[in-house]
């Protein structure tokens, strides 16, 4: 079979795979399959815990990556770490099944050179997730053959960054986030035909894709409050992130099962390491939060990106359209000073999140909805135990659709110390 064709019959096969044939075997969202994947909008663990609440609010005990400006609310040094894991109910309109995925999630770290008026910080934390295995089958038309399809990605995009918040006049901070983005994603297409007998019939295709990215991008952020009473402020929070053409290299390849994925082995050659770039749509969000000090928080933000405007490596707009999350979140604090007593001084946190997901299945749009809760338990005078569960549902099983009911698990821990910037009195 010529690479014309193969590519012609892979690709008209591969559509059966968000249609009520398919269905994921084991991933963490079967969407990531579409552009680049699963985006996070919603932070550190703690974040994670109130709808993703961050562009407005932050904390001198947490670190936040979400907002570059308000980081100049650490007065503390403060070091994060996080694990992540995702269980989902996947179904069809004919078929259900269970999926999971999960790992490290983020590291950060945030320096307070000059305590509440300039911090600097560093990191790395995932940008988008690729994570799926997806089988698909269908009658062949105008024969008695059955097509299998067997469609499986892994990898995302992951960012090594520095930042820095200034303050820069009274209650007004500004801050920027530069990042290196970096990793891959990888897709495999199989694709073999079955007689009525059971028995394969012709060659099998294969076709592997690599991208790899590597370039840099930058995301800026501001902050103001004011005071509304002697113990209550209201803060408001803008950020813009900077994405354009995102530089890389691809390595695509078309060849039987097992071989496509060797670039010694036989088989028709597209992409050769070749170098060029995907577009990605620049991201804004917005946020207004009430703050009683030192006792309860509540804020409402929401973030925009618009995916119509992606292009894939080859300059295709993958069938994405605009997309924005809405997070209404809190925390709650009984009493912060209630030495003797660590359930009062435990911080509880809930959040709601409304999410048009930028995926378009059969000329519909996914919605994701879900609810947040957590918290953050003190170990000692400064450091915590942070902990950010999401229950929800993604998509449903109306035209052709995959509905994913899911649970998200964070757990990390955030080491914070005082005296990091401070001179010693003594020796």
């Amino acid at each position: 079979m010529s690479i014309k064709n193969r590519l012609r019959f892979i690709g008209a096969i591969g559509a059966f795979f968000i249609l009520t044939d398919s269905f994921s075997q084991s991933s963490a969202s079967s969407y990531s399959a579409l552009g680049l994947g699963e985006f996070n909008y919603s932070g550190l663990t703690q974040n994670q815990a109130m709808g993703g609440l961050g562009i407005s609010y932050g904390t001198g005990w947490s670190v936040n990556n979400v907002n570059p400006a308000l980081s100049t609310r650490n007065t503390v040094f403060n070091f994060q770490a996080a694990m992540n894991y995702r269980r989902a109910d996947a179904a069809t309109s004919s078929q259900s099944e269970s999926i999971d995925g999960g790992g490290l999630s983020y590291l950060a770290l945030s320096l307070p050179f000059k305590p509440g008026r300039v911090t600097f910080g560093m990191g790395m934390n995932q940008i988008s997730s690729v994570n799926y295995n997806i089988i698909a089958s269908g009658e062949v038309a105008n024969s008695h053959l059955t097509s299998f399809n067997n469609v499986v990605g892994d990898g995302g995009i992951t960012e090594a960054y520095l930042s820095t918040g200034i303050m820069v006049a009274k209650n007004l901070s500004i801050g920027l986030h530069g990042s290196y983005l970096f990793g891959s994603t990888i897709r495999t297409n199989q694709l073999s035909l079955i007689d009525t007998t059971g028995i394969q019939v012709g060659s099998t295709s294969e076709y592997y894709e690599r991208f790899s990215v590597a370039d840099v991008t930058v995301k800026g952020g501001v902050h103001y409050f004011f005071k509304t009473g002697a113990r209550s402020n209201v803060h408001l929070g803008a950020i813009y992130h900077k994405f354009g053409d995102v530089r890389g290299k691809q390595f695509a390849k078309v060849a039987d099962i097992g071989n496509a994925g060797n670039p010694s082995a036989p088989g028709d050659v597209i992409n050769d390491n070749d170098r060029g770039n995907v577009f990605l749509p620049d991201k804004h969000g917005y946020g207004i939060t009430f703050e009683k000090i030192n006792k309860f928080v509540v804020g409402l933000e929401a973030q925009f990106q618009d995916f119509s405007k992606y292009r894939s490596f080859l300059g295709e707009s993958g069938e994405l359209g605009n997309s924005f999350k809405v997070g209404l979140g809190g925390q709650f604090t009984p009493d912060i000073y209630a030495q003797d007593n660590l359930l009062k001084r435990t911080t509880y946190r809930m959040g709601l999140e409304y999410q048009q997901t930028p995926y378009i299945v059969n000329q519909t749009n996914v919605t994701d909805l879900g609810i947040n809760f957590g918290g953050s338990l003190p170990v000692n005078s400064l450091s915590m135990v942070n902990v950010a569960i999401k229950v929800g549902t993604r998509g449903s099983t109306d035209n052709g659709l995959i509905r994913e009911n899911y649970v998200n698990f964070s757990l990390g821990f955030s080491l914070n110390d005082g005296t990091w910037f401070y001179k010693r009195s003594f020796e």
